[in-house]
C-alpha cells in the first residue's frame, strides 16, 4: 500500500492543514507520499521533504495549477494515483480539501469518507455525526481509500525529513474554470483554525462595534485569535471567517473563551474540543456551561473590560 497526501499551499508555503494530513496518513503504516502541485512551488516541495515521516514528493509545476482550482487537481490526482499504484489519497478537511476529495474519489469511481478523526487502519475511520454528538465507526471496502481528516484531531507533523523531490509532467488544462479575483482578509493575529487561545463573540455583544470594543483587548492581552458564533456573523457584527461552529471553522485551541454565546449544537460542535473553555453569559441556563471548565454568570460588558484589565496589570 502507497498513500497519496495531497499538499494544500498557496505556491509559496505549504498550509498547517497539509502537515496535519501527514500525521493521519502515516496511521495507515504504509510509506506517506506528497503531491505539491502549484506553479514554481520550489520553495513549498522544500518544505515538504522537510516533513518527518514523508518517503518521497511528487513535485508538478504548471501554470494551470497556480490557482489550486479543484477541476484541474482533481484530474492530475486521479492520474497519478492510477498511474502509480497508490490506493490511498488523504487531505485536510479544510475548504481546500473539501472541494478536491469529492471530484478526486468520484474519477476514480469510489466512494470518500469525509472529516475523519481516528484512523484504525486502510478502511476503518471514527467520524462524528450529529453535530459531533455521536462518534461513529465506519468501514470502506473500496480499492482505492479517498479521506479528509479533521486537521485539529491530529499533531503537525514535525520537520526532520529528508524527503526526495521527484518531477512529475502535468495534467491538461481542462480550462472548465478561471480564478477572476481572491479577497484576503489581513491580521497580525492568529489564524482563527490554528491559534492556541481564542476569544469568541456571539449575539449577546449586541452590535459590531461593541464586539471589537469589548473583545479586542482582551484578545490582545492574551496573543488570541477571534472568532464569532453563527449568529454574530448573521447579524453582520463580523465576517463569515470568523465563524467557528459545524458550518464553519473547527478549533480544538488550549484556551477558548466565548463571550456572549449561548452555546447552540452547532457551534459547540466546533469547538468542544478545545483544552479549556471559558464561558461568560448572563443566562445561567445558557448550553454553553455544560461543557465549560469555568464560568461566569454575569454582565460581559463588565466582566470582560475587568478581565482585560486585570491581565494587563498582572
Amino acid at each position: 500500500m502507497k498513500v497519496l497526501v495531497i499538499a494544500e499551499h498557496d505556491n509559496g508555503k505549504l498550509a498547517g492543514a497539509t502537515l496535519n494530513a501527514v500525521t493521519a496518513a502515516q496511521a495507515f503504516g504504509a510509506p506517506v507520499h506528497v503531491l505539491v502541485a502549484g506553479h514554481d512551488t520550489a520553495a513549498v516541495a522544500g518544505e515538504a521533504a522537510g516533513l518527518a515521516g514523508v518517503a518521497e514528493i511528487i513535485a508538478v509545476d504548471a501554470a494551470h495549477y497556480r490557482d489550486q482550482s479543484a477541476e484541474n487537481l482533481a484530474v492530475l490526482v486521479a492520474d497519478v494515483v492510477r498511474g502509480e499504484g497508490f490506493t490511498g489519497v488523504v487531505a485536510g478537511g479544510t475548504s481546500f480539501g473539501k472541494n478536491l476529495a469529492p471530484r478526486t474519489a468520484a474519477l476514480l469511481d469510489v466512494a470518500p469518507v469525509s472529516d475523519v478523526v481516528s484512523i484504525a487502519g486502510a478502511g476503518r475511520y471514527v467520524r462524528p455525526v450529529y453535530a459531533g454528538n455521536v462518534m461513529v465507526t465506519v468501514e470502506s471496502d473500496e480499492a482505492i481509500q479517498v479521506i479528509t481528516v479533521r486537521t485539529t484531531a491530529f499533531a503537525a507533523a514535525p520537520s526532520g525529513g529528508a524527503a526526495g523531490v521527484r518531477e512529475r509532467a502535468p495534467a491538461a488544462d481542462l480550462g472548465v474554470s478561471r480564478l477572476l479575483g481572491r479577497e484576503l482578509s489581513k491580521s497580525e493575529r492568529p489564524e482563527l483554525a490554528a491559534a492556541r487561545v481564542v476569544v469568541s463573540g456571539g449575539r449577546g455583544l449586541g452590535s459590531g462595534e461593541k464586539y471589537r470594543e469589548v473583545l479586542e483587548p482582551l484578545a490582545d492581552r492574551l496573543g488570541a485569535a477571534l472568532g464569532a458564533s453563527r449568529a454574530a456573523v448573521d447579524a453582520g457584527y463580523v465576517p463569515n471567517d470568523y465563524q467557528v461552529g459545524q458550518t464553519g471553522k473547527i478549533v480544538a485551541p488550549d484556551l477558548y473563551v466565548a463571550v456572549g454565546i449561548s452555546g447552540a449544537i452547532q457551534h459547540l460542535a466546533g469547538m468542544k474540543d478545545s483544552k479549556v473553555i471559558v464561558a461568560i453569559n448572563k443566562d445561567p441556563d445558557a448550553p454553553i456551561f455544560q461543557v465549560a471548565d469555568f464560568g461566569l454568570v454575569g454582565d460581559l460588558f463588565e466582566a470582560v473590560p475587568q478581565l482585560a484589565d486585570g491581565l494587563a496589570a498582572g
